[in-house]
């Protein structure tokens, strides 16, 4: 069975979706679509743009979900998912290539979410950090354990690798304690802030009201959602998991387990880098995984 898996935030490079652009003629409507939808250029900055420019959450976010979704898109007929499902930012993108939510809606929903965590950033110092050689159930009782800074696990990306996400302080105490007991590495990332965490609450209710607004549909396979490590088909339940989603753990380990759990002997990443078939092998180093490529 085939997974198609979408990639997040951090798979950005300069020049991303220019190829697409220039050798389809569907690829660049799409395209200048989002440029009238957005308001802005944002082709300028994917495909020759500066590092900095595209770092930019507004930018970033919006960026990565057209690349993976117009990719999708031309696959056509090849595109056959038995499963589908998206790191973080990329549930957006798997919701759209299987038909739940239109390609105007998902860029819109996804634009929203990043200026609405953009802003909550600005509003609270607040960062993440990945822990490295620690078992999972370590790192959440560290975390449990501090209870006057907000601290709590955000990604579960794969066996022995976990993010961290909260207060400033709260990820360098628990940092120190998680060197303490054992961990290979506990390295601060350079993120705008504490993602998947409490402090991203105002996002979370500012976009809940987009999404509550947005017509879903059933997608054309399972959806394996990041709050719920499982795989869900109904639209008002999809609703509610991306609502979730963004105070909520992204569950990439567990959902990667259940999906060879349910029969994926073979996992397709749509869209930029190759991040997520890495973290895949790290899972299962047996299963098969490849870049969505377009035929000649």
């Amino acid at each position: 069975m085939k997974a198609y898996i979408f990639p997040g935030q951090g798979a950005q490079f300069i020049g991303m979706g220019k190829s697409l652009y220039e050798t389809s003629a569907a690829a660049k409507a799409r395209f200048e679509q989002a440029n009238n939808i957005l308001g802005f250029r944002i082709t300028d900055i994917m495909f020759d743009g500066t590092d900095e420019a595209l770092k930019q959450t507004k930018v970033t976010q919006p960026a990565i979900f057209l690349h993976s979704v117009i990719l999708a898109e031309l696959l056509g007929s090849d595109f056959k998912a038995d499963m589908a499902a998206g790191h973080s930012l990329g549930e957006f993108s798997a919701l759209v290539a299987t038909g739940c939510l239109s390609f105007e809606d998902g860029l819109r929903l996804v634009s929203k979410r990043a200026l609405a965590m953009q802003a909550a950033c600005e509003k609270e110092p607040s960062t993440m950090a990945a822990i490295l050689g620690l078992a999972d159930d370590v790192v959440e009782n560290i975390c449990a354990s501090i209870t006057n800074e907000i601290v709590v696990p955000a990604n579960y990306n794969c066996p022995g690798q976990l993010v961290i996400s909260g207060s400033v302080k709260g990820v360098e105490i628990a940092c120190e304690k998680l060197k303490e007991a054992g961990a290979l590495k506990a390295i601060l990332l350079n993120v705008g802030g504490a993602f998947h965490s409490p402090l991203m609450e105002p996002a979370r209710q500012e976009l809940e009201a987009a999404i509550r607004s947005t017509n879903f549909l059933k997608p054309s396979c399972p959806i394996y959602q990041n709050v719920v490590a499982t795989g869900v088909s109904d639209p008002d339940e999809i609703r509610q998991n991306l609502i979730n989603q963004l105070t909520g753990a992204v569950r990439w380990t567990q959902s990667v387990q259940k999906m060879l759990a349910d029969g994926a002997d073979h996992f397709v990443e749509v869209g930029p880098g190759k991040v997520l078939q890495g973290l895949v092998k790290k899972v299962d180093r047996q299963v098969v995984t490849e870049s969505a490529e377009l035929s000649a």
